[in-house]
């Protein structure tokens, strides 16, 4: 999947997110790299990272967050790419790393991210 069909997986991930998270995804952009960079493989200790949000979760922003730069989703390409067989496995793929970083951008730390998704 090239960088183009991944950005139109993203955002058919995010049409089909519930219109309560839709309108709460606020100064976030999502990002597609190829792989994470050397200082990121040293700051989260693995190169196999697939996902990253960085930013201020949605519950610490208080009143005075206003102009900040916006919070990142950076998807791996070639990490998630190494995951995946086909196409079918790509789209899910895609959909899985989105769901959970935007868990952590709605403030849920790494296990309740992973229990949620579970239940998925």
């Amino acid at each position: 999947m090239d960088k183009s069909a991944m950005s139109q997986e993203i955002n058919q991930v995010l049409e089909t997110l519930p219109s309560v998270i839709q309108q709460n995804l606020k100064n976030v952009e999502f990002l597609i790299e190829e792989v994470p960079s050397r200082t990121m493989v040293r700051e989260v200790g693995s190169r196999h990272l697939l996902g990253i949000y960085h930013g201020i979760p949605l519950p610490k922003r208080g009143r005075g967050y206003s102009f900040v730069m916006p919070d990142r989703i950076i998807l791996y390409r070639k990490n998630i790419e190494r995951t995946v067989q086909n196409e079918d496995e790509w789209k899910e793929r895609v959909r899985e790393v989105v769901l959970h970083e935007i868990g952590h951008y709605l403030g849920l730390n790494e296990e309740e991210v992973r229990k949620l998704m579970e239940k998925d």
